[in-house]
């Protein structure tokens, strides 16, 4: 019960006149900063821009893909807090999450097994998923509301 009493404190949040709307607009605004950068890179893993060399672009998308997913890590917590008991209820939230860590992780392991260096077949496969779970990501958030 001592949990429920905490969130309860972030209720304000969801009914504030300018607040919450704002953070949603921030929310979007790291989104775009998230996907849009990743998908720049993603398009030169699988070999658009070649003139672009590969490592100065990550040098550059991926503070932009990190600074885009901490703004919409920031403001969604913030939203999930002003709400906390009916979004752990929403299946589609739960899948949000769920999809969110599976990104994340296909993330680490693109990073971890030096598929900037290599660009091969498992790098590609591994820019294709990464796109399709952040999109199904995208969409479940837009479906909270809904279900």
């Amino acid at each position: 019960m001592q949990e429920r009493a905490d969130f309860t404190a972030f209720a304000w949040i969801a009914s504030h006149p300018w607040l919450y709307p704002l953070l949603e607009s921030l929310h979007v605004v790291g989104i775009a900063l998230l996907l849009g950068s990743l998908v720049v890179f993603e398009l030169r893993v699988w070999g658009l821009g070649a003139a672009l060399p590969v490592q100065p672009l990550a040098r550059l998308a991926l503070p932009l893909t990190l600074a885009g997913f901490g703004l919409a890590a920031l403001t969604g917590l913030l939203m999930f807090a002003s709400q906390a008991v009916e979004m752990l209820g929403n299946r589609v939230f739960v899948l949000k999450m769920t999809l969110l860590m599976v990104a994340g992780l296909n993330a680490a392991a693109f990073h971890s097994r030096g598929s900037l260096d290599r660009l091969d077949g498992v790098a590609r496969a591994q820019t294709l998923a990464s796109l399709g779970l952040w999109l199904a990501v995208i969409i479940c958030g837009r479906w909270i509301a809904y279900y």
